[in-house]
């Protein structure tokens, strides 16, 4: 088969790569019907992440199952199928729990932007759609994969609630999904700090009640305007960067709740913004698995269309050009059809 690899900073490569096959018992094998790039993969693709070796790369995938271990029991060859960017046997001790991010037996991917995919855990990650989704509900699935499920992750862990005054910090397709997720929970008003105009669009149209294109002191004196001089009771943190924390955590009023979802890449953490104002912080990966019944059901009834992320689509083959496209901020996020 063939597949990304990355083999250095702005280095990304379609190249042969062996078939994956199964391993475990546990295991499947899907082919891919898309991929697509993810911020997070762009910390590597600009240097800030290190890449010691050239790397299969990419988290995020839809495809149909190819063959299944002598274990699973959940999916078999023919359907169509989604799961998380971290697989999860869904019955270890933590994954009862329900946070299934942090399954005892979790295990990430050899690279999902490929044409092939092994999926470990397959009964406690994937799960099938009732038949062969049309091709319009495609990228809406995908994003289940990952954008979808974090911004949900996002505005859960924040508290967000029917009524609630929220912020969301960040306009990728985390953010926005944020936006549609704090819509769907119910929030009253949804203000996405945003400077770009096509991603304002997608924001409003996704709910976002206000924007705000300021950042810093200007973007928080904004959002007190919008919000009694107080903040907003669930702020949603998208990026992951020490600014977007500390934007996130000075846009909460007293005694609110923010959800961090944003990949950290050494933040400073503002602790003062917290202690003293009883701010609440609670986030991480999302436990894709935990969401995914519920948001297939939204997409799959056409309730919701998270795939409106994508705003580019390319061949698995110019894999090379999405990355410098989302880089170079000409997309918001690229699906790849192989």
């Amino acid at each position: 088969m063939r597949g990304a690899v990355i083999h250095a900073p702005g280095d990304v490569r379609y190249e042969e790569r062996a078939d994956p096959t199964i391993v475990e018992p546990t295991d499947a094998v899907i082919r891919t019907v898309a991929a697509c790039v993810c911020g997070s993969d762009l910390w590597r693709y600009r240097g800030i992440s290190s890449v010691p070796k050239p790397t299969p790369i990419g988290h995020e995938y839809v495809g149909v199952v190819e063959e299944v271990g002598s274990s699973v029991t959940s999916v078999r060859p023919g359907q169509f199928v989604v799961g998380g960017f971290l697989t999860s046997d869904n019955t270890c001790a933590v994954c009862r729990k329900g946070a299934l991010a942090n399954c005892l037996h979790r295990t990430g991917y050899d690279g999902c932007q490929a044409e092939l995919i092994r999926v470990q855990n397959a009964d406690g990650t994937l799960i099938a759609t009732p038949e062969t989704p049309a091709d319009d509900l495609v990228p809406g699935i995908l994003s289940l994969s990952d954008v979808m499920c974090t911004g949900w992750h996002a505005a859960v862990s924040a508290d967000v609630r029917p009524g609630s005054t929220v912020v969301v910090v960040g306009d990728g397709a985390v953010g926005l999904s944020g936006v549609l997720a704090a819509s769907q929970l119910g929030a009253e008003r949804i203000i996405a700090m945003s400077r770009h105009a096509s991603r304002q669009a997608i924001a409003t149209d996704f709910g976002a009640t206000h924007i705000v294109a300021e950042r810093g002191d200007e973007g928080i004196a904004h959002v007190l305007d919008l919000t009694d001089g107080i903040g907003a009771d669930s702020v949603l943190e998208c990026v992951g960067t020490t600014e977007s924390v500390t934007q996130a955590l000075r846009a909460a009023r007293p005694g609110g709740q923010v959800g961090w979802v944003g990949v950290p890449h050494d933040p400073e953490f503002p602790q003062q913004h917290m202690f003293w104002a009883n701010v609440g912080l609670r986030g991480g990966p999302a436990p894709v698995r935990a969401y995914l019944p519920d948001l297939l059901e939204r997409v799959w009834s056409r309730t919701i269309d998270p795939g409106r992320v994508f705003d580019l689509t390319l061949p698995l083959a110019e894999v090379a050009d999405a990355y410098a496209a989302m880089d170079e901020r000409r997309a918001i996020k690229v699906l790849l059809q192989p």
